[in-house]
């Protein structure tokens, strides 16, 4: 078998269509070391099937005669096999085939996720997106928590606000200070604890400094302090309720509960990043040396049992004010598109996920250089061969406390970038994901859940993959400085109703940033790759995009010079609030006309990523005279 032919029989692309259209071929080394990295390409036996309600049923061979069908819900009905075959399942849910010895478990999606439509009959909602830190609120802390989040919930639904599009709440590794970045998780079935408000459980922190950037070298060792103060002070009042949360949450819960604490045993010991870095005993979560460290370390496992639990009714906590606002959506959580390959979830279940492989992006508009993001992402052969029981409670934890979802990088859906580890971004290959049954599982558990579901669809994007979104009711994004065309940006009023309007992302300038150029300082102070062959060239170019988005806002007004943005943050919000898009999302950064962007794509330590503070509290930025009239022209735009 030819090279070519093994990488396509392992859902390898040897070829692929870049962001401008043009073909690359992936180089024969590439090809090599990815598919040693993968290994044995055999996904096992079959006992996942997916399918449409009322659809034809493709079962694996083997299947034929009469079956028992057990309907979620516990309903158990005799079935033709050639009957389903042809006519499908008529109930959506999680079902399982049974015949002898044979068991397969059984997908049956409904045709589309839930929608705005749903939500809010004939209405265009608004909300603002927040990065949780980032946020200030009645007490000073080091940074934003679950508790900042609900005053903000609270804040914004008075304004009328019908959405709240938050960070990450992903596990992190709450032991290193180092490891801040919502979007390397340790675990994404599991919540951020440092987030976690200790006010939930009656314990009082104090005010604590706030300064404009963020020290998480500093806040996250004095936080888990307070935290595990409140545990040692308040969890007996709480004894009965934890003692549920975990019954409820079993061998997962637990899992990850051992993890924190080792992983904390092991990082103040010798700096372990990881569980690769533990000695080889601890290596296995069911083994002789985990069960004694458990059994020595009984209070820390509880502790962050105990620290789930608080974090998660904190989160709920925030949905139900932003819910009790009047919001019909309330908070849209954000589900990172991999994980830390050393984390709770590599090492609970490492089955599960790409080893020796980094997942990442060619070489597109968001990253010229390509982006190896250092994480790693669900293996499609385990998903087929456990049932995809771990991406369906990964897609459940972002919902259990939320009223949407945005799926980062939702491409990965259909295809991710793989890289092999120690490589450059462009040493990588698309690897072929399961689209279809992930797609049929997210439809499902968003109506489950009553939940809309945004789809990142930024980047080099897979033939035909906006189709399916449309078919599934997954809102795509509509962000101002993509939409262009030869002629230069696209009036607002020609975007598409099943898709989210937005100024930026987190990723992006800001509109008083991009109009000031701010973006461009960063590049060439940094040496960042740029399409313009140099400074002076890409600020004259500026200035030409300047002219062209200033005629798209369609204003009467004279173009406001270089360093007079506010105008422009004004038009440009209430145009975006215009569009007929269902859903406008809007950075609290553009609201507030801030000039620097939360995260510099492709940066660690040379632009403060994930570190910026809002200037104040956000009942008291709301009050601002310019801020309350954006507000204003934003109701007013999305109810015209």
């Amino acid at each position: 078998m030819s090279l070519r032919d093994q990488a396509l029989a392992a859902g390898l692309q040897p070829e692929w269509t870049d962001a401008g259209g043009r073909e690359q071929v992936v180089p024969d080394s590439a090809l090599r070391a990815i598919l040693d990295a993968l290994g044995d390409s055999d996904d096992g036996d079959v006992t996942f099937a997916s399918a449409d309600v009322g659809a034809p049923l493709t079962l694996p061979a083997g299947w034929h005669g009469l079956a028992e069908l057990a309907l979620e819900g516990g309903e158990t009905r005799s079935v033709s096999i050639a009957d389903i075959a042809t006519s499908g399942i008529e109930v959506s849910g999680y079902h399982t085939l049974l015949q002898g010895n044979q068991a397969l478990r059984l997908a049956v999606a409904p045709p589309r996720c839930f929608t705005i439509e749903d939500a809010a009959p004939g209405r265009r909602l608004w909300g603002p997106a927040v990065q949780i830190p980032a946020l200030r609120g009645a007490h000073p802390g080091a940074f934003g928590d679950f508790g900042t989040l609900t005053e903000a919930a609270r804040a914004f639904g008075a304004r009328g606000a019908d959405a709240l599009a938050i960070s990450p709440t992903h596990a992190l590794f709450p032991a290193d200070a180092s490891r801040f970045s919502p979007y390397a998780p340790s675990s994404r079935q599991f919540l951020n604890v440092l987030l976690a408000d200790p006010a939930l459980v009656g314990f009082d922190v104090g005010a604590q400094p706030g300064p404009e950037l963020i020290d998480w070298q500093g806040g996250i060792p004095t936080r888990l302090t307070q935290l595990r103060r409140a545990y040692d002070d308040r969890a007996s009042a709480f004894a009965d309720a934890l003692a549920e949360f975990r019954a409820a949450g079993g061998d997962a819960l637990e899992g990850h509960a051992r993890f924190d604490a080792l992983h904390a045993h092991f990082f103040a010991q010798t700096g372990a990043s990881g569980w690769q870095d533990w000695p080889a005993a601890f290596h296995d979560p069911e083994g002789a040396a985990v069960r004694a460290f458990v059994a020595e370390h009984a209070s820390d496992v509880e502790f962050y049992a105990f620290l789930q639990w608080l974090a998660r009714r904190g989160l709920d906590a925030a949905q139900q004010a932003a819910t009790g606002a009047g919001m019909r959506i309330g908070l849209i959580a954000d589900l990172a598109v991999g994980l830390d390959v050393g984390g709770s979830h590599g090492w609970s279940r490492r089955g599960d996920l790409l080893t020796g492989l980094s997942i990442g992006a060619p070489p597109d508009p968001l990253g010229p250089d390509g982006q190896n993001w250092g994480i790693t992402g669900f293996d499609p052969r385990a998903l087929r061969r456990t049932g995809f029981e771990a991406f369906i409670a990964t897609i459940r934890s972002a919902l259990a406390s939320a009223g949407g979802i945005r799926i980062d990088h939702a491409f990965g859906l259909r295809r991710l970038w793989v890289v092999p580890d120690g490589a450059s971004a462009a040493e990588g290959a698309y690897l072929d994901m399961p689209f279809t049954d992930m797609m049929r599982i997210v439809a499902l558990e968003s109506q489950r859940a009553q939940a809309i579901v945004i789809g990142e669809d930024l980047g080099t994007l897979p033939e035909g993959f906006r189709e399916v979104m449309t078919e599934r009711a997954m809102m795509g994004m509509r962000v101002l400085w993509f939409e262009r065309d030869a002629d230069g940006f696209v009036p607002g009023d020609t975007w598409t109703r099943d898709a989210v309007a937005m100024t930026g992302t987190h990723d992006l300038p800001t509109v008083a940033g991009w109009w000031q150029g701010r973006d461009i300082d960063w590049t060439w102070t940094l040496g960042r790759r740029s399409d313009a062959p140099d400074e002076a060239a890409d600020r004259a170019n500026r200035v030409e995009d300047r002219h062209q988005l200033w005629a798209a806002l369609d204003t009467w007004d004279a173009e406001p010079a270089p360093d007079s943005a506010a105008p422009v943050v004004d038009i440009a919000l209430k145009r975006i609030a215009e569009t007929p898009c269902a859903l406008a999302i809007l950075p609290i950064e553009d609201l507030v006309g801030l000039v620097e962007q939360p995260n510099l794509p492709g940066t660690i330590d040379e632009h403060p990523n994930w570190r910026r503070r809002m200037p104040d509290t956000t009942e008291a930025l709301l009050a601002r005279p310019a801020v309350s009239a954006r507000i204003d022209a934003i109701n007013t735009g999305r109810t015209a």
